[in-house]
């Protein structure tokens, strides 16, 4: 077990995940942890070059749901082994947007690819070095595609999907937190906001005094 602590946040596409990212990094600032943050897929030069293969709508070719899962996984190593272990040898925090729990979630559920591939890479690529705390921001496909759609902003190859892909994602999701309920704990993100950050405000502050 390495000495650092390790926080993911996860959800589905209009879940409020962004808005989340920011209250958390305030939140833990107030509290006087420093924390590195990271992102998946990216986290490294190189990562986020990967990154850019894996969002970056093409016109020309299709990617094969198997290539979409090893770019993720080849994104994954560079960060495992460049950023994130190296931090928590060294006993930092490290919160990452997104990490292992996406891949079961839109690679196993949205692209329908069987979970025994990615725990084959899961215990190759990340071993037992597995997030302390996930925070899961869960909200009806429906929902989050309608608060998708008013933010305007242009949609990664992934975003673009439809609906079928994002329920399929949030089952998924919710199979990944009944398996291990201790690590993941679900937000309701169709609540109003000042209740989602009540949410989240609990969660960290049972966790942060559970660790110092």
């Amino acid at each position: 077990m390495l000495p650092g602590k390790f926080i993911t946040i996860e959800g589905t596409e209009g879940a409020g995940k962004s808005t989340a990212v920011q209250f958390i990094k305030n939140h833990l600032q107030q509290s006087n942890i420093n924390v590195i943050w990271t992102r998946e897929p990216g986290g490294t030069e190189l990562a986020e070059h990967i990154r850019n293969l894996l969002l970056h709508p093409m016109s020309y070719e299709e990617m094969e749901p198997e290539t979409e899962l090893l770019l993720m996984f080849a994104a994954r190593a560079q960060h495992m082994k460049k950023r994130i272990v190296p931090a928590l040898t060294a006993g930092q925090w490290v919160a990452s947007d997104r990490f292992l729990d996406a891949s079961y979630a839109y690679q196993g559920g949205g692209r329908k690819i069987d979970s025994k591939y990615i725990k084959l890479l899961d215990q190759w690529i990340v071993g037992d070095v597995y997030p302390d705390l996930t925070l899961l921001l869960d909200i009806d496909p429906q929902k989050g595609f309608e608060r998708a759609e008013k933010r305007g902003t242009d949609k990664d190859r992934i975003e673009q999907e439809k609906m079928d892909f994002f329920i399929r994602v949030r089952q998924a999701y919710l199979v990944r937190a009944k398996q291990d309920p201790k690590r993941i704990k679900l937000i309701d993100a169709g609540q109003p906001l000042f209740m989602v950050e009540d949410q989240m405000r609990s969660i960290l502050n049972e966790f942060i005094e559970n660790v110092q």
